[in-house]
């Protein structure tokens, strides 16, 4: 009802009927794809999960090393999901190619996305960080450890469920836009678990508990924020215009 109506009072582009949505994906830039991997790998990461805890910890107890190799494990496992995740979505393209259908995926993606933010925001992951001198490890059992932690938690899935959704990340006939997509959601958790781990490092001899608190809740509203824009550009039509891309199924 709510698409209907904003079509009636032209808020939004009239979606023609004989548009294919996957063909006009085909024009998806690579640069645009890179954002979006950059986008969906740092949503995944950067939430104070059981590995953000235990990254944050290692940094503190052995090493910023230590810590982003835990990281590394983490983004391991979660480009394992983010594939797997990826290739269900491709089965059903032809359900979500249509206009509409991914009309909605991006407003109910970008509510699941202002929620997970709520959540972030006014969870209080600080409590479970105990900086406590520990024996070290190799860096292969941190990364090992990282990765087996992540993996242990498939509720990673819905994750790239909504953001893949929210993004329209799914294309097909477009093999080089797609990797270039997944590799950058690699690149996205690096960066978070580089910058995690430097900062947290950097911060070691003033290290209190509020500083974590505060970055959480900083989190929280950039996940927020993110998600607001992209509901307010769909209802205003601006996230999906086809009106430029008329593809006719058949000429006369």
């Amino acid at each position: 009802m709510i698409y209907q109506f904003l079509q009636a009072v032209n808020q939004i582009p009239q979606l023609p009927q004989y548009a294919n949505f996957q063909e006009w994906l085909q024009d998806t830039s690579y640069f645009e794809m890179m954002l979006k991997g950059l986008a969906i790998g740092i949503i995944a990461s950067a939430p104070m999960g059981p590995v953000g805890i235990l990254c944050i910890q290692r940094t503190l107890n052995k090493g910023r090393w230590e810590g982003f190799a835990t990281g590394v494990g983490a983004a391991l496992s979660d480009i394992i999901y983010a594939i797997i995740t990826g290739y269900a979505m491709h089965l059903v393209v032809g359900i979500i190619e249509d206009p509409l259908i991914a009309w909605w995926m991006k407003i109910i993606g970008g509510i699941i996305l202002l929620l997970f933010g709520i959540y972030i925001f006014f969870s209080k992951p600080v409590s479970k960080i105990n900086p406590v001198k520990r024996s070290k490890g190799t860096i292969l059992q941190n990364f090992l450890t990282g990765f087996a932690v992540t993996f242990s938690n498939p509720l990673i899935i819905p994750v790239f469920v909504f953001t893949f959704g929210t993004f329209t990340f799914i294309i097909t006939n477009n093999i080089i836009a797609q990797i270039t997509g997944y590799l950058f959601i690699v690149v996205g958790a690096l960066l978070w678990w580089f910058l995690l781990t430097w900062f947290v490092d950097k911060v070691r001899n003033k290290y209190n508990v509020r500083i974590i608190w505060v970055l959480n809740r900083a989190i929280g509203v950039a996940v927020m924020t993110g998600a607001i824009i992209t509901i307010i550009y769909t209802l205003t039509g601006h996230a999906i215009d086809l009106s430029e891309f008329q593809i006719p199924l058949s000429i006369n």
